[in-house]
């Protein structure tokens, strides 16, 4: 067989060349599974070895390069703000050193009443002070007269916010334009010369244009959008092949009419009082929620000033009750200073012992410690005295000891039961905050229920157009200027129909009212419990009126008893019949009576207040009333002008109005009882009176000749003449 050597060769070529493709092909394999192998025990290393691996890389010029962060960002500065000379302010820079064991009898009195002291704690600040209040540490959670009126104004919580939804929107927009751009179309051509190419131009199109629009829109409680839209075009074109217009300049515009009714969701001004002109499910936002809002402040607004009469009571008779306990320990350590001077006269003689010398001495240290701590612990007088200071906006000390003036209650006073379990339940503030929310969650299901519906609108748009070459012109041809043409009606357009859109399913809305359900049942049961808990609590304040009532006579007995005792081992004790041991328990005994029967007089003082608290009447108890704030200027002057243009209704019952959110005004420092009877006849009046003012303010106003129907009857039993014992004498106070 002959071979064709050129033919053999040719193969061998195509073999040797596919052959090297081939092993090029795996070497370029091998090079990036090798680099890919170092580059992942490179990112092993760096993990393994963590910073520091990264600390070895040498820093770069912008390492050593100094911040302005490093000494300005994070440095701590002090607040330049404006100042005003308030009274709390005069107060803190005016305290002078505190007392601590000088002699109240050398320190000038300073004579205050309760009604006073409540009066200065509610005028000095419009922050309401608390006992342990947390001003300093946490000065956002404190209570001040501004907080309704900053929920009023606030522009997501207040009612002008949530109306403002419904005020009329202007809308206007200008805009200029210039064209200028060639156009892919041949426009003319010149020969070459000197047989060159011939030279082609493109067209092109320039003009100037302006866009005028404006729009006001108006949203309905109805849920409508009512809207007029006027819009104006410009133009001006230089295009060769725009030689057919009939104008070079032109005015186009129109004038048009807009009507959006909702029919399903978001329709009826029950729904838009509640929800507003929102479209989203869940969201809540309309003048009925504001209003509920602005109420919640003011009940959050009561309750604190509840609390600040609660607390200035608390510490006007703790004051009180340290200035008899301080009273009674200078009278015990007299006795024991008399029977340690005694003993020791006793001593020199011969006659007396040693043991009980120092017995009597003994005695003597341990109530000069009891005065002491009386006076400068931390439950003593001045601790006492400052506090109250605190809470009626004195400085710390001026040089003065305040002194209570107003004296205890020891009369009997028994509440009817079922009258007061009834107010607690209607007037306290608790339980009105309460179904305030419960109120919203009511409209916020209702709310949710008309919103789970597809969204259905009517729509209908009239407009009228216009051309002019002019803007405004009085020429008679035609198309002259663009209002006339818009004002001769002679084009004119119009369009009605319906829109539907809605999520299939509706999920999000379902859940709208799953949730507002949800909801509605936790604060029903709220409400529930609130009132289970109050009434648990109205029971403990009536247990402890006859508690503290009970132990008053029972301490003053026990004090009457000891007394007697003293005087009894006292002359047996010199006349040598008896133990000295007897004789100092004994008066240890009278101290330990005499200040248990001040602390039960004055806890039975608080336990009144603490039943005026728990039936919701504890504001016209202190004489204290709620009044709103004086009105802006001119605000008084526009509502005479809009009330001169309103009637009453003739037939309300005629008219279909949307439910009340509210039965009617209520006044928590409402007069609730004012007559007395003392011992089955009514010989006198009261002596916890219970009249009225504030804005925060103490007020002297007649009190109602009838009281409301569900007033108290309160029964009050003199203590005096039951136990036949001189209080005046019981209560004067050693210089």
């Amino acid at each position: 067989m002959r071979i064709n050597p050129l033919s053999s060769k040719s193969t061998s070529t195509k073999f040797s060349q596919k052959a090297r493709s081939s092993v090029r092909s795996s070497s370029r394999r091998r090079i990036s599974r090798a680099f890919l192998a170092g580059l992942i025990a490179a990112t092993g290393v760096i993990s393994t070895g963590g910073c520091r691996q990264l600390d070895k890389l040498p820093d770069g010029p912008h390492d050593k390069t100094a911040s302005y962060h490093d000494n300005y960002g994070m440095r701590i500065e002090y607040p330049q703000v404006a100042e005003c000379a308030t009274s709390p302010k005069l107060a803190a820079q005016g305290a002078t050193e505190p007392l601590a064991l000088e002699d109240p009898s050398k320190i000038p009195a300073y004579e205050l009443s309760l009604e006073q002291a409540i009066q200065l704690s509610i005028q000095q600040s419009p922050v309401l002070r608390s006992i342990g209040g947390a001003i300093v540490t946490a000065p956002q959670s404190v209570s001040t007269v501004y907080d309704p009126g900053t929920v009023a104004a606030s522009v997501n919580q207040g009612t002008e916010a949530a109306l403002s939804a419904f005020d009329a929107q202007y809308t206007q927009q200008l805009f200029w334009n210039n064209v200028d751009q060639p156009t892919n179309r041949q426009s003319f051509t010149i020969p070459g010369t000197g047989g060159g190419p011939p030279l082609v131009f493109a067209g092109f199109s320039q003009s100037q244009n302006a866009t005028f629009t404006n729009e006001l829109a108006k949203q309905t409680a109805t849920g409508a959008r009512f809207a007029l839209r006027h819009a104006i075009q410009y133009g001006r074109t230089q295009d060769p092949s725009a030689a057919q217009l009939l104008f070079p300049s032109v005015y186009s515009g129109f004038l048009e009419a807009e009507w959006r009714q909702p029919l399903l969701q978001g329709s009826g001004t029950t729904f838009n009082r509640i929800a507003g002109p929102s479209t989203v499910p869940g969201v809540y936002n309309g003048v009925l929620i504001a209003r509920i809002n602005e109420d919640v402040s003011l009940a959050d607004f009561e309750a604190s000033v509840i609390q600040l009469a609660a607390d200035v009571e608390q510490a006007y008779w703790d004051l009180a009750a340290a200035y008899r306990i301080l009273d009674a320990n200078i009278k015990g350590r007299e006795a024991a200073q008399q029977t340690f001077q005694f003993q020791q006269v006793r001593l020199e003689v011969g006659s007396g012992r040693s043991d009980e010398e120092a017995q009597a001495r003994s005695q003597f240290y341990q109530f000069q410690a009891q005065v002491e701590s009386s006076l400068g612990g931390t439950t003593g007088l001045y601790a006492l005295e400052q506090r109250l200071r605190y809470l009626i906006g004195m400085t710390a000390s001026d040089g003065r000891l305040i002194r209570p003036s107003t004296d205890p209650t020891d009369a009997r006073v028994v509440f009817d039961w079922e009258s007061a379990l009834g107010q607690a339940l209607d007037r306290r503030v608790e339980v009105r905050r309460q179904r305030f929310n419960v109120k919203r969650l009511e409209l916020e299901c209702v709310a949710a229920k008309l919103n789970l519906r597809p969204r259905l609108d009517f729509l209908a748009q009239y407009r009228w157009r216009g051309l002019g070459d002019d803007l405004i012109g009085t020429g008679d041809k035609n198309f002259d200027n663009l209002y006339q043409s818009i004002t001769d009606g002679n084009y004119q357009e119009g369009q009605a129909g319906i829109e539907l859109s809605f999520p299939v399913g509706l999920r999000l809305a379902s859940l709208a009212v799953r949730e507002a359900r949800l909801g509605l049942q936790r604060e029903r049961a709220i409400l529930d419990e609130t009132e289970l808990r109050i009434s648990h609590d109205l029971s403990d304040a009536a247990r402890q009126i006859s508690l503290t009532y009970q132990l008053l006579e029972t301490n003053y007995n026990r004090y009457q008893a000891d007394l007697r005792q003293v005087d009894v081992l006292r002359r047996r004790y010199r006349d040598g019949n008896d133990n000295i041991n007897f004789l100092l328990q004994a008066q240890r005994q009278v101290v330990s009576s005499e200040s248990e029967f001040y602390r039960s007089l004055f806890a039975y003082n608080l336990a009144i207040r603490d039943i005026h608290r728990q039936k919701g009447s504890l504001l016209a108890y202190n004489q204290v009333q709620l009044s709103e704030g004086p009105w802006a200027a001119g605000a008084a002057a526009d509502a005479y002008t809009t009330g001169r243009f309103l009637e009453p209704r003739r037939d309300p019952s005629a008219v279909s109005v949307p439910t009340p959110l509210t039965s009617g005004p209520f006044d928590p420092a409402a007069v609730q009882s004012t007559n007395a009877v003392i011992n089955g006849s009514s010989t006198g009046e009261l002596l916890l009176s219970e009249s009225t003012e504030t804005s925060l303010q103490v007020a002297n106003e007649p009190e109602p000749e009838t009281p409301q129907s569900n007033d108290a009857p309160v029964v009050v039993e003199p203590f005096l003449k039951k136990t036949s014992i001189d209080m005046d004498e019981a209560f004067k106070v050693s210089p």
